[in-house]
């Protein structure tokens, strides 16, 4: 059994790659929800959203979002009542939303919500999607134009203010959902996806007792690095790190990790750090990340498969 934890389009493309050399091992993903957001009534989850479309093999592989094919007719004519229309969510994609919000009414919990839709997607019985907490968390980003929530400050304003501090609201409260902690502790590997680690792997770390079970997991924990060559392919890792004064770095990503840590794969562009990276007591593993294809995810979920 391996349990990766992650979120946002890179993790998604791992875990497409994974899946096509784990065979049938059971796979858990524990996917970040403090990019969940309430938007014109709608309970929006992102991350894991764009997990199941990209493992259910019917993603916007252009976008690296939403559903393939989808269009805007409903997000257009929403225009016209002065509602916000500034989150791109497409006729097929807002389905899931009103189904979402529609069981979160009835009373279900979100992993009791995301087991539906998998299942509604046909995510294959060996592969396992839970939010990381049943309780609402959202991430609001303090910049030097007053503080918005990761969403507008990710896609309405295109990451432009600049960032001077990351808050997680409502995860002091919050506990795992049901199964994250065993999933941690039983698993025989656990898999830190190249994600945002501010914003995709922080959250998760920070729910109530899962850095502890990271740490205390006789599992070997093996974290990907989602820079290449000091930058991050897509979205804000640098611009989140810089403004909270952390180094732009792989080595940097390895020191928030290196309590619960065995090994780090970085890219070869970031080969210089591997031994900055050895001086923290951890392995490391360089090889080529760039996941522009899924036969280059394959291949990199290939080397992690075998490290562990």
């Amino acid at each position: 059994m391996i349990t990766a934890l992650g979120g946002g389009v890179g993790a998604a493309k791992f875990l497409e790659g994974l899946c096509s050399v784990i065979g049938d091992e059971q796979l858990n993903v524990i996917v970040n929800t403090g990019d969940d957001i309430c938007l014109n009534g709608l309970n929006i989850s992102p991350d894991i959203d764009t997990v199941i479309y990209r493992l259910s093999g019917v993603i916007d592989r252009n976008k690296g979002w939403g559903l393939d094919g989808d269009t805007f007719n409903s997000l257009n004519s929403l225009e016209r009542f002065g509602l916000d229309t500034w989150f791109n969510i497409g006729d097929k994609d807002i389905a899931t939303h009103i189904y979402r919000t529609y069981l979160r009414g009835k009373g279900h919990t979100p992993t009791e919500i995301t087991s539906k839709i998998s299942e509604a997607f046909n995510i294959p019985q060996n592969i396992k999607i839970i939010p990381m907490t049943d309780q609402d968390v959202e991430t609001w980003i303090q910049t030097n134009e007053g503080e918005m929530h990761f969403q507008e400050y990710l896609v309405k304003r295109r990451m432009v203010p600049q960032v001077c501090r990351v808050t997680i609201r409502g995860i002091n409260h919050a506990s795992p959902a049901p199964g994250v902690i065993d999933l941690i502790k039983n698993a025989r590997a656990v898999i830190i996806c190249p994600s945002n680690p501010i914003i995709s792997i922080g959250p998760i770390v920070q729910v109530r007792g899962v850095r502890d079970a990271l740490k205390n997991t006789q599992a070997k924990v093996v974290a990907i690095s989602p820079l290449v060559g000091g930058m991050p392919l897509k979205g804000p890792a640098d611009r989140l790190m810089r403004g909270l004064g952390l180094e732009v770095s792989s080595a940097q990503i390895a020191r928030l990790y290196s309590d619960f840590l065995d090994t780090m794969v970085i890219d070869i562009e970031d080969g210089h750090e591997n031994q900055e990276i050895a001086d923290l007591g951890l392995k490391t593993l360089v090889v080529d990340t760039v996941m522009s294809d899924s036969k280059k995810a394959a291949t990199l979920a290939s080397f992690v498969f075998e490290l562990i």
